[in-house]
């Protein structure tokens, strides 16, 4: 599995606290599964940005796991205006291993009512648009078919594996179901923070998948797709084949 979007480098937001913790979390990530993680600082008004000090920090980490697991550079850029004006004039900046592909998060206080034409600009900057955890933000959820127009528009989806098991809530794992049903989810991650209810772990979330969706499904958005953004390459817009949910024997005797 491909892990694109993490907090797994310590003192630089809110996720991890020390290097020891960082590597514990890549450790549990790695006995999990987990071949390739992406290190996603916060951008944001309480957290700056600091790509050499995040190389720093990655690369000593690398030094450390070795090749249990590969380390990625990224971002949680949160749309605010200095960012995306910073972004435009860099697209490089922001984006995993500075390919193009940028994790957008958005405030839980205002969605900006051009926020198409904003997708828009970065995409002729060069730039793919992932939407991030936007089952976790209830001015989101309030309104699904503005996400499924910006998916149909060239935007995409990320939802926290933790959603689909209920970490978050009965409302944000209602509305990862809703999304993944309708086949507007083209990632999952861990959002990890932290090494208990945050963590690395996506074993349990695949499981799940495969279990409701099916193999294809679980690989498309946890392999497949993550490693389309790793490595820089383009992904087909719009939303997925909606999948059938798995049968189970008894299933047919209702």
């Amino acid at each position: 599995m491909i892990d694109i979007h993490s907090h797994i480098l310590w003192g630089m937001d809110d996720g991890s606290r020390s290097l020891d913790m960082s590597v514990a979390m890549l450790k549990m990530a790695a006995a999990g599964g987990t071949t390739d993680i992406v290190a996603t600082p916060h951008a944001d008004t309480n957290y700056v940005f600091q790509p050499t000090l995040i190389a720093e920090r990655r690369a000593e980490l690398q030094g450390l796991l070795g090749d249990t697991i590969r380390i990625h550079a990224g971002c949680d850029f949160h749309l605010m205006y200095d960012n995306i004006q910073d972004a435009l004039a860099d697209p490089r900046k922001y984006s995993v291993n500075g390919l193009g592909w940028v994790l957008v998060e958005f405030t839980d206080m205002v969605i900006f009512p051009n926020t198409e034409e904003i997708f828009a600009q970065m995409r002729k900057a060069g730039m793919g648009v992932i939407v991030t955890h936007p089952e976790r933000n209830w001015l989101l959820r309030k309104d699904i078919e503005r996400l499924l127009r910006w998916v149909e528009g060239g935007a995409y989806l990320q939802v926290t594996g933790g959603s689909l098991l209920g970490v978050f809530g009965a409302d944000a794992r209602k509305f990862s179901q809703e999304l993944m049903a309708r086949g507007m989810v083209h990632f999952l991650a861990s959002d990890a923070h932290d090494l208990d209810r945050r963590s690395t772990r996506l074993d349990d979330v695949r499981a799940h998948v495969v279990e409701r969706y099916g193999e294809d499904y679980a690989e498309a958005l946890l392999t497949t797709h993550p490693k389309a953004v790793i490595e820089g390459r383009a992904l087909h817009p719009g939303a997925l084949e909606r999948p059938e949910p798995a049968k189970h024997w008894f299933q047919f005797w209702r």
